[in-house]
Protein backbone atom coordinates (compact mmCIF):
# COMPACT_ATOMS: atom_id res chain seq x y z
CA UNK A 1 0.00 0.00 0.00
CA UNK A 2 1.34 3.45 -1.04
CA UNK A 3 2.39 5.74 1.82
CA UNK A 4 0.76 8.72 1.96
CA UNK A 5 1.41 11.89 3.98
CA UNK A 6 -2.10 14.39 4.87
CA UNK A 7 -2.50 17.87 6.50
CA UNK A 8 -5.73 17.49 8.02
CA UNK A 9 -7.00 21.14 8.88
CA UNK A 10 -10.15 21.30 11.20
CA UNK A 11 -10.89 24.32 13.09
CA UNK A 12 -11.60 21.84 16.48
CA UNK A 13 -10.44 18.42 17.49
CA UNK A 14 -11.54 16.30 20.31
CA UNK A 15 -10.72 16.28 23.12
CA UNK A 16 -8.91 19.34 23.04
CA UNK A 17 -11.49 21.59 22.08
CA UNK A 18 -15.09 20.45 20.98
CA UNK A 19 -18.49 22.08 20.05
CA UNK A 20 -20.29 19.32 17.85
CA UNK A 21 -19.67 16.21 15.86
CA UNK A 22 -16.65 17.95 13.75
CA UNK A 23 -14.24 17.60 16.91
CA UNK A 24 -14.91 13.88 17.43
CA UNK A 25 -14.67 13.10 13.35
CA UNK A 26 -10.81 15.14 13.66
CA UNK A 27 -9.79 13.62 16.75
CA UNK A 28 -11.06 9.80 15.25
CA UNK A 29 -10.03 9.99 11.53
CA UNK A 30 -6.71 11.27 11.83
CA UNK A 31 -5.68 8.05 14.27
CA UNK A 32 -7.80 5.48 12.34
CA UNK A 33 -5.99 6.90 9.47
CA UNK A 34 -2.27 6.80 11.64
CA UNK A 35 -3.38 3.01 12.08
CA UNK A 36 -3.44 1.88 8.93
CA UNK A 37 0.09 3.66 8.00
CA UNK A 38 -0.98 7.30 6.80
CA UNK A 39 0.92 9.77 8.12
CA UNK A 40 -1.12 12.27 8.98
CA UNK A 41 -0.96 15.71 11.19
CA UNK A 42 -3.75 17.58 12.60
CA UNK A 43 -3.39 21.58 12.24
CA UNK A 44 -5.62 23.60 14.42
CA UNK A 45 -5.95 26.63 16.04
CA UNK A 46 -4.23 27.84 19.05
CA UNK A 47 -7.44 28.26 21.08
CA UNK A 48 -6.87 28.91 25.13
CA UNK A 49 -7.79 25.28 25.65
CA UNK A 50 -5.57 24.09 22.86
CA UNK A 51 -2.43 25.52 24.08
CA UNK A 52 -3.37 25.13 27.88
CA UNK A 53 -3.10 21.34 27.30
CA UNK A 54 -0.37 20.87 25.31
CA UNK A 55 1.75 19.11 27.47
CA UNK A 56 5.10 20.06 25.44
CA UNK A 57 5.86 21.67 21.98
CA UNK A 58 8.62 22.71 19.81
CA UNK A 59 8.12 26.40 17.93
CA UNK A 60 8.42 24.95 13.89
CA UNK A 61 7.77 27.83 11.89
CA UNK A 62 6.98 31.91 12.42
CA UNK A 63 4.44 33.46 9.96
CA UNK A 64 5.62 37.26 10.00
CA UNK A 65 4.60 38.32 6.02
CA UNK A 66 1.45 36.60 5.31
CA UNK A 67 -0.22 39.49 3.54
CA UNK A 68 -3.27 40.78 5.23
CA UNK A 69 -2.63 38.79 8.35
CA UNK A 70 -1.06 39.59 11.70
CA UNK A 71 2.40 37.24 12.75
CA UNK A 72 1.60 33.92 13.90
CA UNK A 73 3.41 30.87 14.48
CA UNK A 74 3.33 27.67 14.40
CA UNK A 75 3.41 25.15 17.10
CA UNK A 76 4.26 20.99 16.87
CA UNK A 77 2.81 18.67 19.63
CA UNK A 78 0.81 15.58 20.06
CA UNK A 79 -2.73 14.36 20.63
CA UNK A 80 -3.36 12.46 23.69
CA UNK A 81 -3.97 9.65 20.89
CA UNK A 82 0.02 10.20 19.90
CA UNK A 83 -1.21 11.75 16.51
CA UNK A 84 1.24 14.71 15.50
CA UNK A 85 -0.56 18.29 16.15
CA UNK A 86 0.38 21.28 14.61
CA UNK A 87 -1.26 24.60 16.19
CA UNK A 88 -1.54 28.05 14.55
CA UNK A 89 -0.66 30.10 17.66
CA UNK A 90 -2.04 33.91 16.83
CA UNK A 91 -2.80 35.40 20.60
CA UNK A 92 -4.22 38.19 18.51
CA UNK A 93 -7.31 35.91 16.99
CA UNK A 94 -7.07 32.94 18.73
CA UNK A 95 -6.76 33.13 22.62
CA UNK A 96 -9.96 34.54 23.71
CA UNK A 97 -12.67 33.81 26.80
CA UNK A 98 -15.66 31.98 24.42
CA UNK A 99 -15.91 29.58 22.03
CA UNK A 100 -13.98 28.79 18.43
CA UNK A 101 -16.61 30.82 16.67
CA UNK A 102 -18.84 33.09 19.32
CA UNK A 103 -18.15 35.04 22.46
CA UNK A 104 -19.34 34.28 25.31
CA UNK A 105 -22.51 35.89 24.69
CA UNK A 106 -23.33 33.45 21.67
CA UNK A 107 -22.42 36.26 19.09
CA UNK A 108 -19.83 35.17 16.20
CA UNK A 109 -16.90 36.85 16.31
CA UNK A 110 -16.67 39.60 13.99
CA UNK A 111 -13.37 38.63 12.59
CA UNK A 112 -14.40 35.06 11.69
CA UNK A 113 -13.08 35.79 8.31
CA UNK A 114 -9.74 36.75 9.36
CA UNK A 115 -9.54 33.94 12.09
CA UNK A 116 -10.45 30.92 9.23
CA UNK A 117 -8.49 33.15 6.49
CA UNK A 118 -5.20 32.77 8.49
CA UNK A 119 -5.93 28.71 9.27
CA UNK A 120 -6.89 27.85 5.83
CA UNK A 121 -3.86 30.32 4.20
CA UNK A 122 -1.13 28.55 6.53
CA UNK A 123 -2.90 25.12 5.46
CA UNK A 124 -2.10 26.26 2.18
CA UNK A 125 1.27 27.50 2.83
CA UNK A 126 1.54 23.93 4.55
CA UNK A 127 1.10 22.29 1.15
CA UNK A 128 2.53 23.79 -0.79
CA UNK A 129 6.55 24.14 -2.05
CA UNK A 130 7.00 26.84 0.05
CA UNK A 131 6.29 25.73 2.72
CA UNK A 132 8.68 25.93 5.81
CA UNK A 133 8.43 22.79 7.04
CA UNK A 134 10.91 19.49 6.05
CA UNK A 135 7.40 17.20 6.08
CA UNK A 136 5.26 17.96 2.74
CA UNK A 137 2.26 16.06 2.69
CA UNK A 138 1.15 14.46 -0.44
CA UNK A 139 -2.48 16.02 -0.09
CA UNK A 140 -4.48 18.97 2.29
CA UNK A 141 -7.85 17.23 3.59
CA UNK A 142 -10.16 20.12 4.76
CA UNK A 143 -13.07 20.67 6.62
CA UNK A 144 -16.09 22.38 6.81
CA UNK A 145 -16.19 26.00 6.09
CA UNK A 146 -13.23 27.33 8.37
CA UNK A 147 -10.82 25.09 6.52
CA UNK A 148 -12.74 26.23 2.99
CA UNK A 149 -10.26 28.30 1.19
CA UNK A 150 -7.52 26.32 2.03
CA UNK A 151 -8.51 24.79 -1.67
CA UNK A 152 -8.33 27.93 -3.28
CA UNK A 153 -4.95 29.27 -1.50
CA UNK A 154 -3.13 26.00 -2.56
CA UNK A 155 -5.20 26.31 -6.27
CA UNK A 156 -3.61 29.66 -6.71
CA UNK A 157 -0.29 28.37 -4.89
CA UNK A 158 2.32 27.04 -7.17
CA UNK A 159 3.81 23.20 -6.69
CA UNK A 160 0.76 23.11 -4.44
CA UNK A 161 -0.31 19.54 -3.45
CA UNK A 162 -4.17 18.59 -3.99
CA UNK A 163 -6.70 19.33 -1.74
CA UNK A 164 -9.88 17.89 -0.16
CA UNK A 165 -12.75 19.08 1.42
CA UNK A 166 -15.34 17.49 4.12
CA UNK A 167 -18.77 18.62 3.86
CA UNK A 168 -19.90 17.91 8.57
CA UNK A 169 -22.94 20.47 7.79
CA UNK A 170 -23.82 22.24 4.54
CA UNK A 171 -25.84 24.41 6.61
CA UNK A 172 -22.75 26.52 8.04
CA UNK A 173 -21.27 28.01 5.09
CA UNK A 174 -19.04 31.27 5.98
CA UNK A 175 -20.31 33.73 4.23
CA UNK A 176 -18.70 37.35 4.27
CA UNK A 177 -19.00 40.65 2.21
CA UNK A 178 -17.26 40.49 -1.18
CA UNK A 179 -14.19 42.63 0.05
CA UNK A 180 -13.13 39.98 2.24
CA UNK A 181 -11.58 38.06 -0.94
CA UNK A 182 -8.93 41.40 -1.27
CA UNK A 183 -8.54 41.62 2.50
CA UNK A 184 -7.53 37.91 2.52
CA UNK A 185 -5.00 37.77 -0.35
CA UNK A 186 -6.90 36.01 -2.81
CA UNK A 187 -6.91 37.26 -6.54
CA UNK A 188 -10.02 39.61 -7.41
CA UNK A 189 -10.98 36.92 -10.38
CA UNK A 190 -11.66 34.52 -8.20
CA UNK A 191 -14.38 36.00 -7.38
CA UNK A 192 -16.91 35.18 -9.64
CA UNK A 193 -20.11 32.43 -9.78
CA UNK A 194 -16.83 30.13 -10.98
CA UNK A 195 -15.64 30.51 -7.79
CA UNK A 196 -16.30 31.87 -4.32
CA UNK A 197 -18.54 34.12 -4.86
CA UNK A 198 -22.27 33.06 -3.55
CA UNK A 199 -24.97 35.50 -4.13
CA UNK A 200 -23.40 38.85 -3.47
CA UNK A 201 -20.83 37.47 -0.66
CA UNK A 202 -17.97 35.79 -0.59
CA UNK A 203 -18.05 31.92 0.87
CA UNK A 204 -15.53 29.95 2.76
CA UNK A 205 -17.26 26.68 2.05
CA UNK A 206 -18.01 27.36 -1.85
CA UNK A 207 -14.52 27.75 -2.20
CA UNK A 208 -13.85 24.95 -1.04
CA UNK A 209 -16.41 22.86 -3.00
CA UNK A 210 -15.56 25.04 -5.96
CA UNK A 211 -11.64 24.31 -5.92
CA UNK A 212 -10.73 21.27 -3.98
CA UNK A 213 -9.89 18.33 -6.21
CA UNK A 214 -12.81 16.07 -4.43
CA UNK A 215 -15.06 16.51 -1.83
CA UNK A 216 -16.42 14.24 0.66
CA UNK A 217 -19.48 14.22 3.44
CA UNK A 218 -20.26 12.37 6.27
CA UNK A 219 -22.68 9.69 4.73
CA UNK A 220 -23.62 8.20 1.37
CA UNK A 221 -27.40 9.66 1.58
CA UNK A 222 -26.41 12.64 2.71
CA UNK A 223 -24.27 13.16 -0.48
CA UNK A 224 -27.42 12.52 -2.65
CA UNK A 225 -29.36 15.08 -0.57
CA UNK A 226 -27.17 18.05 -0.63
CA UNK A 227 -27.30 17.60 -4.71
CA UNK A 228 -30.99 18.90 -4.11
CA UNK A 229 -32.73 21.74 -3.52
CA UNK A 230 -34.18 21.07 0.40
CA UNK A 231 -30.96 20.45 1.53
CA UNK A 232 -29.12 22.03 -0.78
CA UNK A 233 -28.58 25.45 0.82
CA UNK A 234 -28.18 27.59 -2.38
CA UNK A 235 -25.36 24.85 -3.42
CA UNK A 236 -26.78 22.17 -4.92
CA UNK A 237 -26.28 22.83 -8.18
CA UNK A 238 -22.68 23.05 -7.68
CA UNK A 239 -22.79 19.87 -5.85
CA UNK A 240 -24.48 18.10 -8.76
CA UNK A 241 -21.74 19.29 -11.30
CA UNK A 242 -19.47 17.73 -9.57
CA UNK A 243 -21.31 14.84 -8.22
CA UNK A 244 -18.05 12.34 -9.73
CA UNK A 245 -15.88 14.13 -7.14
CA UNK A 246 -18.50 13.85 -4.30
CA UNK A 247 -17.69 10.58 -2.25
CA UNK A 248 -19.99 10.27 1.13
CA UNK A 249 -18.55 8.17 4.00
CA UNK A 250 -20.26 6.81 7.00
CA UNK A 251 -18.86 8.25 10.25
CA UNK A 252 -17.29 5.62 12.78
CA UNK A 253 -17.93 5.89 16.38
CA UNK A 254 -14.80 5.49 18.67
CA UNK A 255 -15.54 1.77 20.35
CA UNK A 256 -13.18 2.04 23.12
CA UNK A 257 -15.34 5.01 24.60
CA UNK A 258 -18.70 3.64 23.62
CA UNK A 259 -18.26 -0.08 24.59
CA UNK A 260 -20.77 -1.41 27.62
CA UNK A 261 -18.58 -4.06 28.30
CA UNK A 262 -16.31 -1.42 29.80
CA UNK A 263 -18.06 1.46 30.17
CA UNK A 264 -17.37 3.23 33.08
CA UNK A 265 -20.83 5.04 33.17
CA UNK A 266 -22.63 2.05 33.38
CA UNK A 267 -24.72 0.59 36.97
CA UNK A 268 -24.05 -2.44 35.00
CA UNK A 269 -21.69 -3.59 31.79
CA UNK A 270 -23.21 -5.63 29.23
CA UNK A 271 -22.23 -7.23 26.06
CA UNK A 272 -23.84 -8.96 23.16
CA UNK A 273 -23.09 -12.08 24.48
CA UNK A 274 -24.48 -11.51 27.85
CA UNK A 275 -27.47 -9.08 27.93
CA UNK A 276 -28.69 -9.59 31.78
CA UNK A 277 -27.27 -6.51 32.78
CA UNK A 278 -28.89 -4.19 30.36
CA UNK A 279 -31.85 -4.30 32.66
CA UNK A 280 -29.68 -2.87 35.78
CA UNK A 281 -29.15 -0.34 33.96
CA UNK A 282 -32.93 0.71 32.89
CA UNK A 283 -33.71 0.42 36.67
CA UNK A 284 -30.41 3.25 37.39
CA UNK A 285 -31.45 5.09 34.84
CA UNK A 286 -35.43 5.04 35.87
CA UNK A 287 -34.48 6.01 39.50
CA UNK A 288 -31.92 8.54 38.38
CA UNK A 289 -35.24 10.52 36.33
CA UNK A 290 -37.54 9.76 38.63
CA UNK A 291 -39.37 7.24 36.58
CA UNK A 292 -40.95 4.39 38.21
CA UNK A 293 -39.71 1.46 38.52
CA UNK A 294 -41.35 -0.59 35.66
CA UNK A 295 -39.04 -3.23 33.87
CA UNK A 296 -41.77 -4.35 31.32
CA UNK A 297 -43.26 -1.10 30.06
CA UNK A 298 -40.49 0.02 27.31
CA UNK A 299 -38.28 3.02 27.84
CA UNK A 300 -37.79 5.63 25.18
CA UNK A 301 -34.41 7.78 25.17
CA UNK A 302 -33.37 11.04 23.74
CA UNK A 303 -30.16 12.71 24.19
CA UNK A 304 -29.87 15.95 21.72
CA UNK A 305 -30.33 19.28 21.24
CA UNK A 306 -33.63 20.82 21.19
CA UNK A 307 -34.09 22.35 18.15
CA UNK A 308 -36.12 22.15 15.14
CA UNK A 309 -33.94 20.36 13.01
CA UNK A 310 -33.78 17.30 15.42
CA UNK A 311 -37.44 17.28 15.33
CA UNK A 312 -38.46 16.98 19.31
CA UNK A 313 -41.15 19.64 18.47
CA UNK A 314 -42.42 16.30 17.29
CA UNK A 315 -42.02 14.05 19.80
CA UNK A 316 -43.07 16.39 22.67
CA UNK A 317 -46.29 17.32 20.83
CA UNK A 318 -47.48 13.41 20.65
CA UNK A 319 -45.96 12.69 24.20
CA UNK A 320 -49.26 12.57 26.06
CA UNK A 321 -50.45 9.80 23.29
CA UNK A 322 -47.25 8.02 24.05
CA UNK A 323 -47.80 7.67 27.38
CA UNK A 324 -51.02 5.96 26.65
CA UNK A 325 -49.09 3.07 25.02
CA UNK A 326 -47.61 2.87 27.78
CA UNK A 327 -43.69 4.39 27.42
CA UNK A 328 -41.74 5.96 29.78
CA UNK A 329 -39.54 8.84 28.35
CA UNK A 330 -35.98 10.13 29.30
CA UNK A 331 -34.64 12.96 28.05
CA UNK A 332 -31.60 14.98 28.09
CA UNK A 333 -30.88 18.06 25.92
CA UNK A 334 -30.29 22.06 25.77
CA UNK A 335 -31.36 24.39 22.97
CA UNK A 336 -34.91 26.31 22.30
CA UNK A 337 -35.71 27.60 25.42
CA UNK A 338 -39.18 27.31 24.75
CA UNK A 339 -38.77 23.50 23.38
CA UNK A 340 -36.97 22.91 26.94
CA UNK A 341 -39.71 24.24 28.88
CA UNK A 342 -42.97 21.76 27.21
CA UNK A 343 -40.34 19.04 28.06
CA UNK A 344 -39.67 20.28 31.84
CA UNK A 345 -44.20 20.64 32.03
CA UNK A 346 -44.21 17.58 30.39
CA UNK A 347 -42.17 15.87 32.93
CA UNK A 348 -44.20 17.40 35.85
CA UNK A 349 -47.93 16.92 34.07
CA UNK A 350 -46.33 13.22 33.82
CA UNK A 351 -44.39 12.42 37.00
CA UNK A 352 -43.02 8.94 37.21
CA UNK A 353 -43.63 8.42 33.23
CA UNK A 354 -41.58 11.30 31.63
CA UNK A 355 -38.32 12.59 33.12
CA UNK A 356 -35.88 15.06 31.56
CA UNK A 357 -32.59 16.84 31.93
CA UNK A 358 -32.04 20.43 30.41
CA UNK A 359 -28.44 20.65 30.10
CA UNK A 360 -25.22 18.44 28.92
CA UNK A 361 -24.34 15.24 31.09
CA UNK A 362 -21.91 13.25 29.63
CA UNK A 363 -22.08 10.37 32.08
CA UNK A 364 -25.86 10.55 31.26
CA UNK A 365 -26.06 10.52 27.47
CA UNK A 366 -24.02 7.07 28.54
CA UNK A 367 -26.67 5.61 30.83
CA UNK A 368 -29.75 6.85 28.75
CA UNK A 369 -28.27 4.51 26.01
CA UNK A 370 -27.65 1.59 27.52
CA UNK A 371 -31.04 1.92 29.99
CA UNK A 372 -32.96 2.68 27.34
CA UNK A 373 -35.23 -0.11 25.44
CA UNK A 374 -35.18 2.26 22.39
CA UNK A 375 -33.50 5.30 21.24
CA UNK A 376 -35.56 8.60 19.50
CA UNK A 377 -34.37 10.25 16.72
CA UNK A 378 -36.52 12.18 14.32
CA UNK A 379 -34.48 14.77 12.97
CA UNK A 380 -35.14 16.76 10.19
CA UNK A 381 -32.00 16.26 8.36
CA UNK A 382 -28.89 14.52 9.73
CA UNK A 383 -25.78 14.74 7.89
CA UNK A 384 -24.45 11.87 9.71
CA UNK A 385 -25.52 11.18 13.22
CA UNK A 386 -23.87 9.27 15.92
CA UNK A 387 -26.60 8.83 18.32
CA UNK A 388 -28.21 6.24 16.45
CA UNK A 389 -24.33 4.38 16.47
CA UNK A 390 -23.98 4.43 19.55
CA UNK A 391 -27.57 3.07 20.19
CA UNK A 392 -26.99 -0.12 18.18
CA UNK A 393 -23.33 -0.91 19.82
CA UNK A 394 -25.36 -0.32 23.04
CA UNK A 395 -28.42 -3.19 22.32
CA UNK A 396 -30.89 -0.01 22.25
CA UNK A 397 -32.83 -0.27 18.67
CA UNK A 398 -32.92 3.66 17.33
CA UNK A 399 -36.36 5.43 16.09
CA UNK A 400 -35.59 8.01 13.19
CA UNK A 401 -36.45 9.89 10.34
CA UNK A 402 -35.02 8.18 6.84
CA UNK A 403 -32.61 11.11 6.08
CA UNK A 404 -29.00 11.22 5.84
CA UNK A 405 -26.80 9.14 7.69
CA UNK A 406 -29.32 7.69 9.62
CA UNK A 407 -31.34 6.00 6.37
CA UNK A 408 -27.69 4.96 5.88
CA UNK A 409 -27.06 3.43 8.94
CA UNK A 410 -30.71 1.95 10.31
CA UNK A 411 -32.51 -0.77 8.69
CA UNK A 412 -35.87 -0.63 9.45
CA UNK A 413 -37.36 -3.62 11.38
CA UNK A 414 -40.17 -5.43 8.96
CA UNK A 415 -41.24 -9.02 9.16
CA UNK A 416 -38.05 -9.71 5.84
CA UNK A 417 -35.09 -7.81 7.79
CA UNK A 418 -35.79 -9.59 10.75
CA UNK A 419 -35.66 -12.85 9.24
CA UNK A 420 -32.24 -12.25 7.38
CA UNK A 421 -30.66 -10.48 10.34
CA UNK A 422 -30.16 -7.48 8.71
CA UNK A 423 -32.74 -5.49 10.98
CA UNK A 424 -31.50 -2.90 13.54
CA UNK A 425 -34.33 0.00 14.12
CA UNK A 426 -37.01 1.68 13.26
CA UNK A 427 -37.29 4.12 10.00
CA UNK A 428 -40.04 6.38 8.59
CA UNK A 429 -40.80 8.87 5.57
CA UNK A 430 -42.55 12.07 5.61
CA UNK A 431 -41.66 13.88 8.34
CA UNK A 432 -45.20 14.01 10.36
CA UNK A 433 -46.08 13.97 14.41
CA UNK A 434 -48.32 10.86 13.09
CA UNK A 435 -45.63 9.38 11.08
CA UNK A 436 -43.35 9.73 13.84
CA UNK A 437 -46.16 7.97 16.54
CA UNK A 438 -46.96 5.15 14.00
CA UNK A 439 -43.26 4.21 13.82
CA UNK A 440 -43.04 3.99 17.65
CA UNK A 441 -46.35 2.31 18.59
CA UNK A 442 -45.03 0.02 15.93
CA UNK A 443 -41.43 -0.74 17.87
CA UNK A 444 -43.58 -1.09 21.40
CA UNK A 445 -45.61 -3.82 19.54
CA UNK A 446 -42.67 -5.43 18.57
CA UNK A 447 -41.29 -4.93 22.03
CA UNK A 448 -43.72 -7.54 23.94
CA UNK A 449 -42.53 -9.95 21.80
CA UNK A 450 -39.26 -10.75 23.69
CA UNK A 451 -37.66 -13.27 21.07
CA UNK A 452 -38.12 -10.71 17.97
CA UNK A 453 -36.58 -8.04 20.30
CA UNK A 454 -33.82 -10.08 21.22
CA UNK A 455 -32.71 -10.76 17.51
CA UNK A 456 -33.15 -7.21 17.14
CA UNK A 457 -30.98 -5.81 19.31
CA UNK A 458 -28.44 -8.40 19.30
CA UNK A 459 -28.93 -7.20 15.02
CA UNK A 460 -27.82 -3.83 16.71
CA UNK A 461 -24.92 -4.91 18.85
CA UNK A 462 -23.20 -6.94 15.69
CA UNK A 463 -22.90 -4.02 13.68
CA UNK A 464 -19.49 -3.02 12.62
CA UNK A 465 -19.42 0.69 13.46
CA UNK A 466 -15.79 1.22 13.52
CA UNK A 467 -13.31 4.37 12.08
CA UNK A 468 -11.21 1.75 10.41
CA UNK A 469 -13.72 0.96 8.04
CA UNK A 470 -14.39 4.83 7.39
CA UNK A 471 -10.80 4.95 7.31
CA UNK A 472 -10.41 2.44 4.52
CA UNK A 473 -12.64 4.63 2.54
CA UNK A 474 -10.99 7.73 3.15
CA UNK A 475 -7.46 6.14 2.23
CA UNK A 476 -9.44 4.93 -1.49
CA UNK A 477 -10.68 8.59 -1.39
CA UNK A 478 -6.58 10.00 -1.08
CA UNK A 479 -5.39 7.32 -3.76
CA UNK A 480 -7.72 8.04 -6.34
CA UNK A 481 -6.74 11.80 -5.74
CA UNK A 482 -3.34 10.82 -5.93
CA UNK A 483 -3.66 8.98 -8.52
CA UNK A 484 -2.71 5.67 -6.97
CA UNK A 485 -6.02 4.05 -7.79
Amino acid sequence: MVELKVLFATSEVAPLVKTGGLADVSGALPAALRALGTDVRVLVPGYNPVIAQLAQYQVVAQFDELPGFPSSRLLSGALPSGVPLLVLDCPSLYQREGGPYQNVHGKDWADNALRFGLLSRVAALLGSSASPLAWHPDLVHCNDWQTGLAPAFLHFEPGAAPGIISIHNLAFQGNFPPETVQQLGLPPSCYSIDGVEFYGNMSFLKAGLFYADHITTVSPNYAREIQQEQLGFGMQGLLARRSSSLTGILNGIDTDEWNPATDSHLARTYSRAKMSGKAANKKALQKKLGLDSEPDIPLLGVVSRFTHQKGLDLLLEIAPRLIELPVQLAMLGTGDAAMQKTAKDLSHLYPGQIGVMVGFDEGLSHQIEAGADMFVMPSRFEPCGLNQLYSQRYGTPPIVHATGGLADSVVDCTAATLSDGTASGFSFDGMSAENLYGTIARAVGLYQDKRKWSALCNNCMAKDFSWQRSAEAYRAVYAKVLGHG
